[in-house]
Formats: C-alpha cells, sequence, structure tokens
C-alpha cells in the first residue's frame, strides 16, 4: 500500500511500559475507535518470533478497520507478518536498502531532525517522516528537542508527508499549528490513559475539531 495524508493525521506508537493494565490488543482497538488512524508496534525488548505474533494479532484489529500497521524499526519481520510498513530511526537500516529489497508498495517511514536527514530520507526512498521531539518526551528522555522553526523548515524542504512527535498532548498541540505537518505521533498521550478511546478523541479534536 501507498500511505496517504489521511493515514498520517493521529499517528500512535504503542509502548507497554506506560499502560495501565490493558492488553495490546485491546488497547489499539480502542485507540483506532478514538480516532487513531496509523498504528506503529514498538516492541524493543522481544524476540523476532514474539514481535511477528504480536503483529500478527494487531494486522486483524487494524485491518478491520483499514488502518496501517507500521512496525518499529525490524523491517524483516514487518515483511514476514505482512505488515503494512516500517519506520526507522536515523541509525537503523538505511531506507535505500529497505525499499530495494521490500519494493515500492511497503511503505517506509524515517526519522528527521535535520534538513539534511529529511532530504535524504526522502531521496532514499522513504514515504514519510517523523519529525521530533516537539516537545519534551516523557518515552525519550534524552531525545534532540526541535523548535517550531525547525519543523517548518522540514516540512518545506521535501514533498513527503511529514509527522510531529515528541511529547504532543491535547493541550499543547495547538503551538505547532501551521508548521506544515500533516499529523502528529503520540505514545504515552494515548497508551498511557486511563481511558484510550477518550484520549484519542480528545487529541483529534484538539488538532482537528473533530473525530
Amino acid at each position: 500500500m501507498n500511505i496517504e495524508k489521511k493515514d498520517l493525521l493521529l499517528y500512535a506508537v504503542t509502548d507497554r511500559n506506560c499502560m495501565k493494565a490493558k492488553d495490546l490488543e485491546t488497547a489499539v482497538e480502542q485507540a483506532i475507535l478514538g480516532g487513531v488512524t496509523c498504528v506503529q508496534l514498538r516492541e524493543k525488548n522481544i524476540s523476532e518470533d514474539e514481535l511477528i505474533e504480536e503483529a500478527g494479532k494487531l494486522l486483524k484489529i487494524c485491518h478491520k478497520y483499514n488502518v496501517p500497521l507500521i512496525i518499529n524499526d525490524d523491517y524483516k519481520a514487518a515483511l514476514k507478518c505482512g505488515a503494512d510498513g516500517v519506520h526507522v530511526g536515523i541509525e537503523d537500516s538505511p531506507v535505500s536498502e529497505i525499499r530495494r529489497i521490500a519494493g515500492d508498495n511497503f511503505v517506509i517511514g524515517a526519522t528527521a531532525k535535520t534538513v539534511e536527514q529529511a532530504k535524504i530520507a526522502e531521496e532514499s526512498g522513504a514515504d514519510y517522516l517523523g519529525v521530533g521531539a516537539v516537545f519534551p518526551s516523557p518515552t525519550k528522555k534524552n531525545a534532540i528537542r526541535i523548535t517550531p522553526e525547525n519543523l517548518s523548515e522540514i516540512c518545506r524542504c521535501v514533498n513527503i508527508p511529514a509527522v510531529a512527535i515528541g511529547g504532543i498532548t491535547a493541550g499543547n498541540v495547538d503551538s505547532i499549528k501551521g508548521c506544515g505537518h500533516c499529523g502528529i505521533a503520540v505514545v504515552s498521550a494515548v497508551f498511557g490513559a486511563d481511558d484510550i478511546k477518550k484520549a484519542a478523541e480528545e487529541l483529534r479534536k484538539a488538532v482537528y475539531g473533530t473525530i
């Protein structure tokens, strides 16, 4: 599939560490029912076989609602389980290598913190960018901050869509409006909430005025 801007409006990244006594499948479905348009499965501490098994469960849920499932970092696992794509960080496998192996219909997202990184990602075949951290992030304590001006500059320099990420909440998202990004990506703002569905609804309303 080729990812579209509408798929990136509210992009939720899983994190079991911030979840409050909910199984992941239920949490993801609640997030989607609340307005999440793309889900990234991020699991740093499990084996590839376990990742593939978990992704298979989430794929059924995501595709039931026509929501893409993206795997964090591990493009080989993403291909094996039939996920829609992968998101890679700056120090992960090169986008060009993944594109060569996976082909044109596999979604590749790439992290970019500078204009140079954004241009390289686009030239290498990335479908979208994750740009941040735009606010202090509770899930990545040492994340490099970028300003709204940096975000705007990165969005202007590429033709692929960009998603703002890093510490975004319903309360602070207004301060990055108008920067050119097509959506926001969140972790704890959705998956760390007591009521995941309600948290997603509030974010959608804060950003777009509707769920």
